[in-house]
């Protein structure tokens, strides 16, 4: 097998098993095969532990760099219909680790309403709850309002709406009793 000491990226060169084992220990260190399928095989000389911890830094990297930010437009007179939509890609988006960046633009008179437009963005708030949390409050800028979401942990996440636009959680339900349902009952 091809023996390298990792310290100093020197290649020993081609050598038995038990001579780089033996190699390896008169260092103090240990024996990592690196390449397995190569001809002759490669091995390094390391600190096994140093090793590992390198492992699982380069693999917290990975994950890190996998989330984007996705943007999702909305108006102050969305219709239902378009509003779930959008909420449902949301969702999906957060599913996949991103975050969103939620965006409501006014055009024209719509700016005299921009109380109108916040309540959109609360709506939207309060429906991604169950997979996000706010990054940045909504926030006005020139003729926008803007808000950014990041996902909950895995585990933590739920969905309000099904890729069918039916809505997931049960609606609450009212103890209140109808009076004249009272009536209805004392009379029969």
């Amino acid at each position: 097998m091809r023996v390298i000491v990792a310290a100093t990226n020197e290649q020993v060169g081609v050598m038995r098993l038990d001579e780089a084992i033996r190699r390896a220990r008169s260092m103090g260190l240990d024996l990592v095969e690196i390449a397995p399928n190569a001809q002759p095989p490669v091995c390094r000389i390391v600190d096994f532990g140093k090793f590992r911890y390198d492992l699982s830094k380069q693999e917290k990297e990975k994950k890190h760099t996998a989330g984007k930010v996705k943007e999702i437009k909305f108006r102050v007179n969305i219709d239902a219909h378009d509003y779930l939509t959008k909420i449902r890609h949301a969702e999906d988006f957060l599913d996949k680790g991103n975050k969103v960046k939620v965006q409501l633009q006014f055009r024209g008179r719509e700016m005299a309403h921009k109380e109108l437009g916040l309540q959109v963005v609360q709506r939207v708030r309060d429906d991604l709850s169950g997979m996000a949390h706010v990054d940045m409050e909504p926030k006005l800028v020139g003729r926008a309002i803007g808000m950014t979401l990041s996902p909950l942990p895995a585990n933590k996440r739920h969905r309000k709406f099904s890729k069918h636009g039916e809505i997931l959680e049960p609606e609450p339900k009212h103890d209140d009793h109808d009076p004249a349902d009272a009536d209805d009952a004392e009379a029969n």
